[in-house]
């Protein structure tokens, strides 16, 4: 009998991201806040007779070492019995190249439901061992209850201290046309490091103060915003634009392109969605 299961993957927001000069292993060591918002993808997942793990979507042709497949790869590997193959049907809500984390935490919402399916709840090692396979950013899906959760997060994304999440804040998303591929900025990024051309950062030590105080008083810096909006002007013309409504705070989230304005009062973001939304994509949404 086929076993059918829906979930939820929810996008998650970075408030602050320093990023630091590449390391030997090719990755690079990050400080952020990161917090999850209610936008999210739905999966359909599907177990089958024969192995491996098929992914249908409509709205994007997807590589064929998408992060579903690598997590799944990377859970028969870890679990070691015999894991069922599995079908998914993805609808995405999330954008793709938004830097909201969409394909990380898919793959994280996958490993949730293949537990389930398995019957079994996997160690920390062997779920930290999943998100080495399949991508940095799902080392804090895995630590979220229910897919939802608040952090500071740091190392190449695997070091997770959970903190309490805020409820009040409202985000005022734009989708620049352009995307922006991680590799790319990264790319960007360390081209910067070379040239000395480095965003000063903000003490990781005083993340979570900054975060629990008034929004308006936020000097949290991204990275990637000096390289991005240089290289981008749509994402340049993003920052700009929320930058002149009553956005009380406005960035890049994580590597781009999405940029966002930060709200305690919903019904300002909704104004000024309306106000934006002739000349840009944007969309209200919530932090959870």
């Amino acid at each position: 009998m086929l076993d059918v299961n829906y979930v939820k993957a929810y996008a998650k927001i970075n408030f602050g991201l320093n990023v630091y000069p590449k390391r030997g292993d090719g990755f690079h060591n990050i400080e952020s806040i990161f917090q999850t918002i209610n936008l999210y993808d739905e999966l359909k997942v599907v177990t089958k007779k024969e192995k491996g793990c098929v992914v249908n979507c409509d709205l994007y042709k997807l590589p064929e070492n998408n992060t579903l497949v690598l997590a799944y790869q990377a859970f028969c590997e870890t679990v070691g019995v015999n894991v069922p193959g599995v079908e998914i049907t993805l609808i995405k809500g999330i954008p793709s190249g938004g830097g909201l984390g969409g394909g990380s935490s898919d793959a994280a919402a996958l490993v949730r439901v293949l537990e389930n399916i398995c019957g079994i709840n996997l160690a920390e090692y062997q779920l930290n061992y999943i998100a080495e396979k399949t991508g940095s950013d799902v080392f804090f899906f895995l630590n979220c209850e229910e897919g939802r959760g608040c952090a500071l997060v740091s190392g190449r994304g695997e070091i997770i201290k959970k903190i309490i999440p805020r409820k009040d804040l409202v985000l005022l998303l734009v989708f620049p046309k352009a995307n922006s591929s991680t590799k790319e900025a990264y790319s960007l990024l360390d081209e910067s490091f070379e040239k000395k051309n480095i965003v000063e950062n903000i003490a990781f030590d005083d993340f979570e103060f900054i975060y629990n105080s008034n929004v308006k008083s936020w000097n949290f810096t991204n990275a990637f915003t000096p390289v991005l909006s240089k290289k981008i002007t749509e994402i340049g013309s993003a920052i700009e634009s929320l930058k002149q409504t009553s956005a009380e705070y406005v960035e890049i989230s994580g590597s781009g392109s999405t940029v966002y304005g930060v709200f305690t009062m919903q019904q300002q973001a909704v104004f000024c969605s309306k106000m934006l939304a002739d000349a840009l994509n944007c969309r209200v949404v919530k932090v959870i």
